[in-house]
């Protein structure tokens, strides 16, 4: 499955982890925080360990499949 998609925040940040469950990556968080644990997940191209990261506008979610585009509150 592809998933390329604009995610728009809600608030000032999201964790890793809910946002790949919330835009269908994985089906649940526990699935999301495998996938961030084997290192599959890259945050602005970089490798991203940390499960709940904050993820803010601007930043770029990557990994084997999927590519989600964050933006702020309004702007999608």
């Amino acid at each position: 499955m592809a998933v390329n998609e604009t995610f728009e925040l809600e608030t000032d940040y999201i964790p890793l982890c809910d946002l790949l469950k919330y835009c269908a990556v994985t089906d649940t968080g526990g699935q999301a925080k495998y996938l961030i644990s084997l290192g599959d997940v890259m945050v602005d191209g970089e490798v991203e360990t940390r499960k709940t990261c904050k993820i803010r506008a601007g930043q770029v979610v990557t990994g084997d499949g999927f590519e989600i585009h964050v933006v702020a509150p309004g702007s999608a």
